[in-house]
């Protein structure tokens, strides 16, 4: 898939088949094909994402997104709708195929 001037490698779905090809600049354009504009909350749980994969070389389950996003940017309870306000077609359809992950297989979308 050819994303404006970046090529990356994508699933058929539009998920890259690389995580490693990931940078901001290919988050932009893949938000741009989910008709989203990333605004520093997003930024936030995308980078938080982007973190949990470098540090555990797997896609962070939505539940440790919401608990990032209740406990460090302080949307306590409400931060589960908050996270799928961001990203109203769902954590794994937007926030990890946005985050550069693969498609995630059968876990908790929150």
């Amino acid at each position: 898939m050819s994303l404006g001037t970046l090529s990356v490698e994508t699933d058929t779905e539009g998920y890259l088949v690389n995580p490693e090809d990931w940078d901001e600049a290919i988050a932009e354009q893949l938000a741009d094909g989910e008709n989203l504009n990333l605004q520093d909350e997003h930024w936030q749980v995308l980078r938080f994402m982007r973190d949990y994969y470098e540090a555990h070389q797997v896609a962070a389950d939505a539940r440790f997104t919401i608990k990032f996003m209740a406990e460090q940017m302080g949307h306590g309870r409400a931060a589960r709708n908050h996270l799928f306000q961001l990203f109203p077609y769902g954590y794994v359809q937007q926030a990890c195929k946005i985050a550069g992950m693969k498609r995630p297989r059968g876990w908790s979308t929150g």
